[in-house]
């Protein structure tokens, strides 16, 4: 093996170990929770004043929670909501939602 490959490799390796799967089980479970109220447990809230999150991307619900937590997003219930949930917790739950068909009505 020639010296960049092997160099590649062990990053990849590295990437590898500390890059952590969701569990969708527990995101599933945690979504029962503390989500299921407004979003339904699947995110496909059926109240127009709570968004569908079912089919969203993954990394956009990483985000809006972490802006939830540090107030960079507002909303009073959402930031107490999102101030309780650990980094797994949040990883778990934006791959739970973003696993679910979403029941979006598209408009054309």
């Amino acid at each position: 093996m020639n010296r960049a490959f092997r160099f590649t490799l062990a990053a990849l390796s590295c990437l590898a170990l500390t890059a952590q799967a969701a569990d969708l089980a527990a995101g599933k479970a945690k979504s029962e929770q503390v989500c299921a109220s407004c979003h339904l447990a699947d995110g496909n809230s059926t109240n127009p004043q709570y968004p569908i999150l079912a089919g969203q991307h993954p990394d956009y619900l990483r985000k809006a929670l972490r802006d939830y937590q540090s107030g960079a997003r507002s909303n009073a219930i959402m930031a107490d909501q999102a101030k309780a949930l650990s980094k797994a917790e949040i990883d778990n739950l934006s791959a739970w939602f973003a696993s679910q068909p979403s029941k979006l009505n598209m408009a054309r």
